[in-house]
């Protein structure tokens, strides 16, 4: 067991894990609110849930920029709930309405991952729409090249290795996070 599960901890406010397809959100929230004792929400199922469509079909249907207008409105929605860590879709954060919700009621903290650690992460899974194409790891790259600088603004980075484990990922969240007090405060 970490020494970080062994603490606790009051989250002040929602944790909003932005970052790349295949960068984690997911895995490492869902041990994030496991050991800080909150709640795991994930926008895309969040969506999906209301839409009673998966996102893929969504993006087939109406298209992208009908998407990222109801993403939009779910991470406000989600936003405005109880302090919890919640995982987006990896391109949430590039809507400056989502930027500015999150700068106003959360915290954004980026897992940043290199391209050929992502790419060996997504290569072989059909469910990413925007890897679609006749050449998804050069799409893969051309999408990392116009995201990259836009995660960059959020005001947590974590530095994401290929060989950390999600537990090893997680308490450096945890750490990074308590270096933040009116975001993660320490009780013992």
């Amino acid at each position: 067991m970490s020494q970080a599960t062994e603490d606790a901890y009051c989250l002040k406010k929602t944790v909003v894990l932005v970052g790349m397809m295949g960068s984690g959100k997911t895995a490492i929230g869902k041990a994030l609110a496991a050991q800080l004792d909150v709640p795991f929400l994930d926008s895309d199922a969040a969506i999906e849930e209301a839409a009673a469509i998966s996102i893929a079909e969504i993006f087939e249907r109406d298209g992208e920029a009908f998407f990222r207008k109801r993403e939009a409105e779910v991470i406000d929605r989600l936003l405005a709930g109880d302090p919890c860590i919640l995982s987006t879709g990896g391109g949430a954060f590039l809507t400056d309405t989502v930027r500015a919700a999150i700068a106003d009621k959360g915290a954004a903290v980026w897992l940043d991952v290199s391209l050929n650690i992502l790419w060996e992460r997504v290569r072989n899974k059909d469910t990413r729409p925007l890897l679609r194409t006749d050449n998804p790891r050069q799409t893969l790259s051309d999408i990392f090249d116009v995201r990259v600088p836009v995660y960059a603004q959020a005001g947590i980075h974590i530095k994401i290795t290929d060989n950390a484990s999600i537990e090893q990922t997680t308490d450096t969240v945890v750490k990074t996070l308590s270096q933040y007090p009116d975001l993660l405060e320490k009780l013992s």
